[in-house]
C-alpha cells in the first residue's frame, strides 16, 4: 500500500532513513550525525548518544553536516564529519566529529571550536539510556572523585537530578552482559526526562547549578568524548541470528477499568471559529469544554460571554482554566473574575486554577519565583466560586507539578499537561514518549493517591515554553523541538499519536482526557489555507470523535508482543465489546489478534500506517 507522505505526516518532508552501523552483536542507526537505537545482540543498550548545542531559549540547533565520511567492516565502523551552527549576529561553533565502533566498544569524540565565540545553554554530549526495563533496575555509577557506588535507576519519577557529578555509569543489558558508559571532558549529571515524556533517562554535560546562557571563548577548543563499554561473560562477539518479521501478537490482560471523558479546549481567540463549527463540535460530542482564560493576555468579560455562548450551545460540561496574574491578593484577582463571570452570565461546572508564574518552570538551582502560598490561591477560589468544583495542578507540564507539589487538601481534583517535542521533534522520539506515560501517570497517582485526575490540553506542538521566552514559529512545516505549530498534527501521525496515548493512560484512571482543540494550531479541524483529507477535517478528528463515544465503557487491556509499533485494548458499551488497534509506525503491520477472539473467523489483521481498527469480538 503506497500512501502520500503528507496524508501521513501533514508535510512532505520525511525524516531520512538512518544509517545502519554494525561491528559483530554492536549495532547503532546514525541519524544526523547522531546514534540512536543502540543494541547488542538485539537488545537496546542505549536510546541514543548525541552531540547537542541548544540556544538561550533551550532551543536545539540543527547543525548542517559536511565531509561526511562512513567506513563498515565486518568488526568495525568509522564515522567522521564537521557540524556546522550558525547562532545570532554571525556567531558559528564548528564539531569536528569521530565515531569508531567495534564488537565490544562504541567511542564517540568531538572538538567543538567558535571561531567568534558561541553563546549556548548547553553544547556536548547527550546519553539517554531507556526506560522500559531498566526503571528501578540496578546501576553502578562511577563519580568525578572516583567514589564508585552500587545505586539503581529511578522507578518513580524524580523531580530532580538522580545523580550528579558523574564520569560513569553501568547496567545490566541481559544476563551475563553489563553496559558501562563512560563521560569525559566535562563534568555530566543525570535527569529523569519521563519528567518530560521522554522516553529515557538522560546524562548530559554541564551542571545546570553552573550559569547558562554561558559563552564558548573564541577559538578555545572544547573536547569530548562518550563511550559505550560492552563486557560478555558468554564471550561471543558474533552477530545475532536475523529477527523474523512474524505478525505483532495480541493477548487479552488482566486489567480493566472505565474509559474517561474527553474534553476539548477553547481560548478567547478561538472562540468565534469554535462557535462557527458548532455542528462539528456537536458530531464529537466531547464531554467535556476546556475553557483557558488568562487576565495577564487581556482576557475579560468578552471572553467569558463568549464562553456562555458555547457553553450553553454544548450538552456536556465545562470547566474554566484560570491562569491567575497574583500581582495583588489573590481573594481580589479571584473575585474580579466571578465578578466578570457574573457579568458574562458564565457559571462554569469547574474552575482549574493556577498562578500564571508557574507556567514558568524553575530548574534545579534557580531560585523560585515570587509566588503566594497556593492553600492561599485555592482558598481564594473557594470563596469566590462557591459550589463550583476546584480544581489545582499546573497548566503547564508533569515536570512542573512534579517539581512543586501542590497541597491538594482543598482541591476537588488534580491536572498538568505533556508535550512531546520539548527536546526532540523526530518522529522515532515523539512516537516514543508514548512509553513515559505510564510512569507519569503512575508517579501523580504515587502523589495524590486517588485524587480526581485530569491530562491535558496535551498536543503535538507546543502551546506555552516553560523552558524559554517563547515557543519556536514554524513557518516552514518542519520537525523542530518546542513548535508552535506542527505538520504531523495534520496527518495520520497525530491520529495514531493521539489513540496511543489515550491507551497508554487508561490505567491512570483519569476522569478527564483532553488532546486538542476545536479550531486553530491545536484542533480538530483545519483553516481554509491548509489542505486535509476529509475537507477540513484533520485526522485526529477520528480519534477525539471514537473517544467520545467509548466515554463511560468499560475497557480491558491487551498485551501487545511489541507495544513501540502495535497498542490495543478492548471496549465494552451497550453496543457490545470491540478490539481497537493502533499501528504507531509508518509502516504496514500484520498483527494476531486471534487471543482476543474477535467474531469474524479471520485472525490476522493487516493495518495500514497510523491507522486504528475496531473489530467487534464474539460473545
Amino acid at each position: 500500500m503506497t500512501i502520500d507522505a503528507f496524508q501521513l505526516y501533514g508535510t512532505r518532508l520525511v525524516d531520512p532513513p538512518p544509517v545502519r552501523l554494525r561491528a559483530g552483536k554492536l549495532e547503532a542507526d546514525l541519524t544526523n550525525g547522531n546514534l540512536r537505537t543502540i543494541r547488542y545482540g538485539g537488545t537496546e543498550v542505549l536510546r541514543a548518544i548525541s552531540y547537542l548545542v541548544r540556544d538561550r531559549d533551550w532551543g536545539t540547533y540543527s547543525p548542517e553536516i559536511a565531509d561526511l565520511r562512513i567506513e563498515q567492516g565486518d568488526n568495525r565502523f568509522e564515522v567522521a564529519y564537521l557540524a556546522r551552527c550558525e547562532g545570532p549576529d554571525d556567531t558559528k561553533l564548528i564539531i569536528d566529529v569521530r565515531i569508531v565502533g567495534s564488537p565490544d566498544r562504541l567511542d564517540f569524540e568531538a572538538e567543538a571550536i567558535a571561531p567568534t565565540g558561541f553563546e549556548t545553554n548547553r553544547c556536548g554530549f547527550c546519553i539517554l539510556h531507556p526506560i522500559v526495563g531498566l526503571a528501578g533496575s540496578p546501576a553502578t555509577v562511577e563519580y568525578v572523585d572516583g567514589q564508585i557506588v552500587a545505586t539503581w535507576f529511578p522507578d518513580v519519577i524524580e523531580p530532580w537530578q538522580p545523580f550528579k557529578d558523574m564520569r560513569a555509569i553501568t547496567h545490566a543489558v541481559i544476563p551475563g552482559v553489563q553496559a558501562e558508559c563512560r563521560m569525559e571532558g566535562d563534568t555530566f549529571e543525570m535527569e529523569d526526562q519521563r519528567n518530560w515524556s521522554d522516553a529515557s533517562y538522560k546524562t548530559y554535560v554541564r551542571p545546570l547549578a553552573l550559569p547558562w546562557p554561558y559563552e564558548i571563548v573564541a577559538n578555545r577548543p572544547v573536547r569530548q568524548k562518550a563511550s559505550l563499554v560492552i563486557r560478555d561473560a558468554h564471550g561471543s562477539t558474533r552477530p545475532p541470528p536475523g529477527m523474523s518479521g512474524g505478525a505483532i501478537r495480541l493477548e487479552l490482560g488482566a486489567r480493566t477499568g472505565t474509559m474517561p471523558d474527553i474534553g476539548v479546549i477553547v481560548t478567547p481567540e478561538e472562540a468565534d471559529a469554535t462557535l462557527s463549527a458548532k455542528s462539528v463540535l456537536s458530531q464529537i460530542a466531547p464531554q467535556e469544554l476546556l475553557f483557558h482564560f488568562d487576565p495577564g493576555a487581556g482576557h475579560g468579560v468578552d471572553a467569558l460571554a463568549q464562553f456562555a455562548v458555547l457553553a450553553a450551545a454544548h450538552r456536556g460540561r465545562s470547566t474554566l482554566e484560570i491562569a491567575l496574574p497574583c500581582k495583588s491578593s489573590p481573594s481580589s484577582e479571584a473575585a474580579e473574575i466571578a465578578c466578570q463571570m457574573q457579568l458574562a452570565g458564565f457559571r462554569p461546572d469547574a474552575i482549574m486554577i493556577s498562578p500564571s508564574v508557574d507556567r514558568q518552570s524553575t530548574p534545579p538551582g534557580s531560585k523560585w519565583p515570587e509566588c503566594p502560598p497556593l492553600d492561599e490561591v485555592y482558598t481564594a477560589a473557594r470563596a469566590a466560586f462557591p459550589g463550583i468544583r476546584i480544581g489545582g495542578g499546573m497548566l503547564s507540564y508533569f515536570t512542573e507539578l512534579n517539581r512543586k507539589r501542590v497541597p491538594d487538601r482543598q482541591l476537588d481534583f488534580v491536572s498538568h499537561c505533556t508535550n512531546p517535542i520539548v527536546h526532540a521533534a523526530d518522529d522515532l522520539s515523539v512516537m516514543q514518549t508514548l512509553e513515559a506515560l505510564p510512569f507519569i501517570t503512575r508517579s501523580v497517582r504515587a502523589i495524590y493517591g486517588d485524587k480526581p485526575y485530569r491530562i491535558g490540553p496535551t498536543t503535538i506542538p507546543m502551546r506555552q515554553n516553560p523552558y524559554g521566552s517563547r515557543t519556536m514559529d514554524n513557518p516552514a512545516g518542519a520537525r523542530i523541538p518546542m513548535a508552535n505549530r506542527d505538520p504531523r498534527h495534520n496527518g495520520r501521525f497525530a491520529e495514531a499519536f493521539g489513540f496511543g496515548y489515550a491507551i497508554r493512560v487508561l490505567d491512570a484512571g483519569l476522569e478527564c482526557l483532553t488532546l486538542s482543540a476545536l479550531s486553530g494550531p491545536f484542533g480538530l479541524i483545519a483553516g481554509p489555507a491548509e489542505p486535509t483529507e476529509q475537507g477540513g477535517r484533520r485526522p485526529l478528528f477520528n480519534t477525539v470523535r471514537k473517544l467520545s463515544r467509548l466515554a463511560g465503557a468499560s475497557w480491558q487491556e491487551c498485551v501487545s508482543s511489541s507495544p513501540s509499533e502495535v497498542l490495543a485494548f478492548t471496549a465494552r458499551d451497550a453496543a457490545g465489546a470491540r478490539l481497537h488497534v493502533v499501528n504507531l509506525t509508518g509502516e504496514e503491520r500484520t498483527i494476531d489478534c486471534g487471543a482476543c477472539r474477535p467474531a469474524d473467523a479471520g485472525n490476522e489483521l493487516l493495518l495500514a500506517p497510523f491507522a486504528t481498527a475496531a473489530l467487534p469480538l464474539a460473545d
